[in-house]
């Protein structure tokens, strides 16, 4: 039979307070994540044994937050976050933002309250160029390891996971002139974040080492910001439809099935009177009509990337029973994975007939 713990004994193991052991083991949130696996170690060392409530806080819980799930590809990477920490034994906590609903600050509180091992962000402010990003250092001074999908930021000390951008511009507009498309637009989403700015860059630099120096120019006018949505692409693809292009780039799926309906809506016939790129390769987009070209994001190779990083940020990469001291150093920094381009029928040949129109502006 196990005997009762000693507060003071734990404290002094722990290295803390006996109020603070008394908070870890009575389940109170008030505690630094750092603190509480102290005091839980110190439970292990000693031979003790957790408390239920203690057991059942820290029994792998893991937040992931994500964007809306209206675009289909947060879901199925979730899913494959999901999946993957399920089968290292640890329960994922989805928390998903909605208009109007729970911010990320917010969600990110309800989580550490909830004494989570560490939290999963998907496409959040670390990708907003804008944002305050002492969010994050906050969040690490409380002890709560945490990894960046989608997005980066230098002003931030975390493994950040993300498909390259720019390599997947390379591949869409390599595609659409190797059919003899010259004239190429571009449909993204707000300027301020840094998967639109590497895209950007990206789709121009492509254009002009192409095409040429004065193909670059013009690429830099045939650039739309909109939404990430089925409305946002149709918006922008007009634009850019009234500009004389013949292939309409598009930097999610959803963008992509917009443009086709823009098109649909001028009489034009896709992929004849133009050509449509999606990104992402979101689940069924492979059964639109016309099935869709688009260039597929890694979400398998990112997701199992995302749990194998968080798990070594949080120690679980030690020996069972190894002291802090013999933990692996995390490896702060971009790890950036390769897309594929995925050839449909949303694609063809430039029409014979296509006209120069000048440049946005």
């Amino acid at each position: 039979m196990t005997a009762p713990a000693r507060l003071a004994d734990i404290a002094a193991q722990a290295g803390v307070s006996e109020a603070t052991v008394s908070r870890v083991l009575n389940g109170k949130p008030s505690v630094a994540a750092t603190t509480r696996r102290s005091v839980l170690a110190a439970l292990d060392v000693l031979g003790y044994e957790r408390p239920v409530r203690v057991r059942r806080r820290s029994a792998g819980l893991v937040g992931l937050i994500t964007p809306e799930l209206e675009n289909p590809i947060f879901p199925a990477l979730a899913q494959v976050i999901g999946q993957a920490l399920t089968r290292q034994g640890y329960t994922p906590v989805l928390a998903t933002q909605t208009p109007g609903g729970s911010t990320e600050d917010e969600l990110t509180g309800m989580l550490v309250d909830r004494g989570v091992l560490g939290i999963i962000y998907v496409s959040g402010l670390h990708a907003d160029s804008t944002a305050d990003m002492r969010r994050y250092d906050r969040l690490r001074s409380q002890g709560v390891p945490f990894v960046l999908v989608d997005g980066f930021s230098p002003k931030v000390q975390a493994p950040f996971i993300s498909p390259d951008d720019r390599a997947a511009m390379r591949l869409a507009v390599t595609h659409l002139i190797s059919l003899g498309h010259t004239r190429l637009g571009l449909a993204l989403g707000p300027r301020r974040f840094v998967p639109v700015q590497r895209k950007i860059e990206g789709f121009v630099e492509a254009v002009g080492d192409q095409l040429g120096p004065a193909a670059r120019v013009i690429a830099t006018e045939l650039i739309q910001h909109s939404l990430y949505t089925l409305e946002g692409g149709q918006a922008a693809a007009s634009v850019l439809m009234d500009h004389g292009c013949t292939a309409v780039v598009c930097a999610s799926d959803m963008m992509a099935l917009g443009a086709i309906r823009a098109a649909r809506q001028r009489g034009l016939e896709v992929p004849d009177d133009i050509s449509v790129v999606g990104f992402d390769d979101s689940p069924l987009i492979a059964f639109t009509d016309p099935p869709l070209t688009t260039i597929r994001k890694p979400v398998p190779a990112m997701g199992q990337a995302t749990v194998r990083t968080l798990l070594e940020e949080i120690g679980d990469s030690r020996p069972t029973g190894a002291p802090p001291a013999q933990r692996r150093t995390p490896v702060h920094g971009e790890f950036v994975f390769m897309p594929e381009l995925v050839v449909r029928g949303s694609t063809a040949a430039a029409p014979a007939s296509a006209t120069i129109s000048a440049p946005l502006g």
